[in-house]
């Protein structure tokens, strides 16, 4: 119980930006495709161009259509505010893990 918690990534889902729209009051949108998984509002976001990380941070907004929405699934289309085309934009959130005594030792 004295051990601090290891933290671990869970990547939730991935989208794919397929083109970008300006929005008034939003700003820039990407109109993005969910290629796995499920994209959350509340979850953090990292967006990676030509497989570099660029963008480490939450999500402005997340539209389905008109619609505010928490998250989108797997083989649907949404809009996202962040980014550029081709970017992917992955989904995900950081877990603590207890750690015991005997996985310390084994490192």
């Amino acid at each position: 119980g004295m051990l601090r918690p290891e933290e671990r990534e869970v990547v939730l889902g991935e989208a794919e930006v397929r083109q970008t729209f300006k929005a008034p009051k939003v700003g820039v949108v990407a109109g993005s495709y969910v290629r796995n998984g499920t994209i959350s509002r509340q979850a953090r976001v990292r967006v990676v161009r030509n497989g570099v990380e660029v963008y480490d941070g939450t999500i402005g907004s997340l539209r389905r259509f008109k619609d505010d929405v928490r998250e989108v699934e797997k083989g649907y289309e949404c809009g996202i505010s962040i980014e550029k085309v081709g970017d992917v934009i992955e989904c995900y959130r950081t877990e603590e893990v207890a750690r015991t005594l005997q996985s310390d030792s084994s490192s």
